[in-house]
């Protein structure tokens, strides 16, 4: 086993978080024991930054004690990787405007108490604007929701972001147009971002995500 990025680990071709739960699978990932300690299998199908990392993610902003402002957490599967992954210390505030996700998700955030639901439009960021106050600027940002206007959404709560923080945004080409080449709706995505974001990384998902990309970008 060797550590590919903090707290992320690569055994026998399949990536791994360290169980911040032992004994717990989150959405059906097998659990394995190296040196005493337990794993769960990250599942790059499951999870678009798990995708974007077997793809050769080079960027890595997670790291213990991080804000991380998560919008689209849906059932909390991605964020249960990077629960693990930011320890006690860490947060992460998780928006979706689901209220059929929320019991799943509120049953994760029992189990791991450095992540925060909250039920509420990422479209309308002074939903929880209180919530991020108390938090205080976040570390990361991070955004995957099917909406038409997902850069818009990632530009209007790039306002709780710290200068210099991250962005990972996975951007979902046939929520935008389905009829423009993929390509293009995420060069036209990478203009709309570039004023407020240095765009670091942008890595295609295929095999595991069809039309989608990770962009990951540095607030200026």
């Amino acid at each position: 086993m060797r550590e590919i990025f903090f707290g992320v680990y690569e055994h026998e071709g399949k990536i791994l978080t360290k169980n911040r739960v032992p004994g717990r699978s989150v959405y059906g990932e097998p659990l394995i024991r190296i040196g005493g300690k337990e794993y769960r299998v990250w599942d790059p199908r499951r999870s678009k930054l798990a995708a974007a990392i077997k793809n050769g993610l080079k960027t890595w902003a997670f790291r213990e004690g991080v804000f991380v402002l998560y919008l689209g957490i849906a059932e909390g599967t991605t964020a249960s990787h990077i629960s693990d992954i930011i320890g006690d210390s860490g947060v992460i505030l998780g928006v979706d405007i689901s209220p059929r996700v929320m019991p799943k998700l509120i049953q994760v955030a029992e189990e791991r108490e450095n992540i925060l639901p909250v039920l509420a439009d990422a479209n309308h960021p002074e939903e929880y604007e209180e919530y991020v106050k108390e938090l205080g600027k976040a570390d990361i940002l991070y955004e995957d929701v099917a909406q038409p206007n997902q850069a818009d959404i990632l530009l209007k709560n790039a306002r709780f972001l710290k200068k210099g923080g991250y962005a990972y945004f996975a951007v979902k080409a046939r929520s935008i147009d389905v009829t423009k080449d993929p390509e293009d709706i995420f060069d036209a995505v990478e203009e709309q971002l570039k004023k407020t974001f240095k765009i670091l990384e942008r890595i295609r998902l295929e095999p595991y995500e069809k039309d989608h990309a990770m962009f990951v970008l540095k607030k200026r």
